[in-house]
Formats: C-alpha cells, sequence, structure tokens
C-alpha cells in the first residue's frame, strides 16, 4: 500500500517532465506588425475573395476601402475565399479618409506603415522596391485604379514589368505577385 504514493509522485514527475521538455523556456518572439493588403473601392466580389484567400495563405492582413461595388460582409466573400477568411484579419474603412485616418492612428501608435501602389502607370519594378514588415500594399479597381488624390497619397508606386502592348494583369494577380515578394523579403513564418 505504501508504495501507491510513491507511483503516483514518479508518474506526475514525469509528466511534468514531459511537459517542461516541450514549453519554450524564454519569451516567444514579438509579433511584427503585418504586411497588409488594402483594396481601394472593390468592384469585382470573385477577384476581391481570391485576393482575401491570397492574404490569408499568404500572412496578410486585409484592408477594404470603401465604398464597394458590392456587399463586403464575411458571408459575401465566402464563395471566392471559401474558408481561409476565418485565418484573416480583415479591416473594413468606409472611405480612403477613414483608411487614410486609421494609418494615421496607427502611425501614432507604433511604427509608421507606408503606402505601396501598385499601378501602370509609373516604371518602378516591384521587384526593386525594399519590402518592410507593416508595409500596406494598395490595389485599385478593377476597372478605373485609384484616382489622382490616392496615389499621391501614396508613399511608394511600383509596377509589374509587362511586354509593350500589355495594358494590366488581372488585380488579384497582379497582387499575388507583388505580396509573394513582399513575403519573400518579410517573412512571417
Amino acid at each position: 500500500m505504501e508504495s501507491a504514493p510513491n507511483v503516483a509522485i514518479c508518474f506526475t514527475h514525469r509528466i511534468f517532465a514531459a511537459i517542461c521538455r516541450k514549453l519554450p523556456l524564454t519569451e516567444p518572439p514579438m509579433r511584427q506588425t503585418p504586411l497588409t493588403l488594402a483594396l481601394y473601392q472593390p468592384d469585382i466580389p470573385q477577384n476581391a475573395g481570391a485576393m482575401l484567400r491570397s492574404c490569408a495563405c499568404l500572412g496578410f492582413d486585409a484592408a477594404i476601402i470603401g465604398p464597394a461595388g458590392f456587399p463586403v460582409t464575411d458571408r459575401d466573400f465566402r464563395r471566392a475565399g471559401m474558408d481561409y477568411l476565418d485565418q484573416l484579419n480583415i479591416q473594413r474603412h468606409v472611405s480612403f479618409e477613414a483608411f487614410m485616418a486609421w494609418r494615421a492612428v496607427e502611425a501614432a501608435t507604433s511604427t509608421p506603415r507606408r503606402l505601396i501602389l501598385l499601378t501602370t502607370k509609373v516604371s518602378a519594378s516591384y521587384a526593386a522596391c525594399d519590402y518592410r514588415p507593416g508595409d500596406i500594399l494598395l490595389v485599385g479597381r478593377e476597372t478605373s485604379g485609384v484616382p489622382e488624390e490616392v496615389a499621391q497619397a501614396a508613399d511608394l508606386a511600383v509596377t509589374i514589368p509587362m511586354r509593350p502592348g500589355a495594358r494590366s494583369l488581372n488585380v488579384g494577380v497582379a497582387a499575388a505577385i507583388v505580396m509573394s515578394e513582399a513575403r519573400r523579403q518579410a517573412p512571417a513564418f
């Protein structure tokens, strides 16, 4: 009878030792400010859903800048985004002014975040850009891009070089190309 408590103590000690071996003894690393993809007034829901799915897969946050050309509820994105939306942090802004106000608050409370516009109207290649944690990549509407005042608010503007005569890539494809390069330079996982 006296050996039963010793067996229990020995068993408990083994479990405790096993748990301790699996737990890190140091503080977990601080989470970097995430890269973010901002969609300016998206007008095609399937493209928006595909870009949100890319965000989830590549570890980006997302920002939707309204007004959009369709309802921007999670339910409306489910078809293209599938179950990936549960793995995604989405900020919704009613206007570009509201987005810029959010950005100003972010800059006041943490590291300022650069706004990088993806556009066909510049010559600077996305591949030559030095991406950093916290950068916000901004894509325009599929049908019309962004207005000049939005382009002027960007800290940088980059393009994807294309062969002469080609107008543009699909906005979701362009976003995924640049997001992949930004993620390569600023790994999060």
